[in-house]
């Protein structure tokens, strides 16, 4: 079977160009390497796991020309599309297009269909969908402008995030407030930095899970993670920001640690699994996906987000659970694309 893993790096010089930090130069001990994070070379590391499971997979960097996938489908007419597009033209919603593309193409692809990426991509649409089947998800007001009378009627501290965004852009420290001055001046910013509008939640104190969901017409839920805030700085609040999530070269990358397992007594295990199954259902992932939750103080479980296609490198998160539950990064990948292949083979009655 001929796998084409594709992905979109409208410059991917910016990898080479990378600051050479050693260990020395930094205030504090680093816990993870401090290599950046290099994608490009992490999708031939797929490729190379994927050929190892006997398919012919190679990678097309697309760099924001949609024509070099058309010529490569053309020449290669791959059977299986591996779908790594995450944004075009630094568009996130062109992630939901690209699916589209694929399906008016008839190419089988793996993960998440075009509309649950769409709706996953609005945090606001998938806290209406989850609270609407009995999924807690924390208190929130969408502002859409500092015009009106502020007016937010929310318990703080409180966490103001880019409604329209994922992958924890646009959460930082700042992100977290504790009185209206703050939060009007973070709301200001998110609306004029990210032209986008606000969502403000109650910030959840307590514990943060991972819930993976692998598979397509059975899916089940892997060993949950737990990321570990106890050796942040006191200075810094316990989220996992943009750069806990992206820069090697930051106390908070290097001090948010996952576990996993996780250490969860069963009844919160068994409910964490329950209600991750049901959000996925929800809002329609397949394939794989993770969903992001809060445990409180009061030992109650709050979604924070349903991440469709989440990133698949050997060490984060989805495939840190993957591999807890017995699955080589070969076989991991494998599967998913036989979930696309074998989708596709039904939905024609093969």
């Amino acid at each position: 079977m001929k796998v084409l893993i594709v992905y979109n790096e409208s410059d991917p010089e910016i990898y080479e160009q990378a600051p050479e930090i050693s260990e020395e130069d930094l205030d504090f001990k680093p816990y993870f390497d401090l290599e950046n994070s290099n994608p490009i070379d992490e999708y031939e590391v797929m490729a190379k796991a994927l050929r190892r499971a006997g398919y012919d997979a190679y990678t097309l960097n697309i760099m924001d020309n949609l024509q070099l996938f058309f010529d490569d489908i053309e020449k290669n007419k791959p059977d299986v599309v591996f779908n790594l597009m995450e944004l075009y033209k630094d568009v996130a919603i062109q992630e939901m297009n690209f699916a589209g593309l694929l399906e008016l193409l008839d190419i089988p692809y793996t993960g998440a269909p075009p509309l649950a990426l769409g709706t996953c991509q609005s945090k606001i649409l998938t806290k209406r969908i989850l609270s609407s089947i009995g999924i807690r998800t924390p208190n929130y007001r969408l502002v859409k402008s500092l015009n009106k009378p502020f007016r937010i009627n929310l318990n703080y501290p409180l966490i103001v995030k880019p409604a329209l965004e994922d992958a924890s852009v646009g959460i930082e420290e700042e992100s977290i407030v504790y009185n209206v001055d703050a939060l009007k001046k973070r709301v200001k910013y998110v609306l004029e930095y990210f032209a986008q509008p606000a969502l403000v939640e109650e910030f959840i104190v307590g514990r943060e899970l991972n819930v993976a969901v692998f598979g397509d017409k059975e899916p089940e839920v892997l060993p949950i993670s737990e990321i570990d805030f106890s050796k942040l700085p006191d200075d810094l609040h316990p989220i996992v920001s943009y750069q806990a999530k992206w820069d090697p070269y930051h106390v908070a990358y290097h001090k948010t640690i996952p576990k996993c397992p996780a250490p969860l007594s069963k009844k919160v295990r068994k409910e964490a699994e329950e209600i991750a199954l049901k959000a996925v259902k929800a809002v329609g992932c397949r394939d794989y996906a993770r969903v992001d939750m809060r445990l409180s103080e009061d030992k109650k479980l709050y979604v924070l987000e349903v991440n469709p296609n989440p990133d698949l490198q050997q060490d984060t998160g989805f495939m840190r659970s993957a591999r807890t539950a017995g699955y080589s990064y070969s076989r991991a990948l494998k599967m998913i694309v036989d979930f696309a292949y074998m989708r596709k083979r039904g939905s024609n009655g093969k």
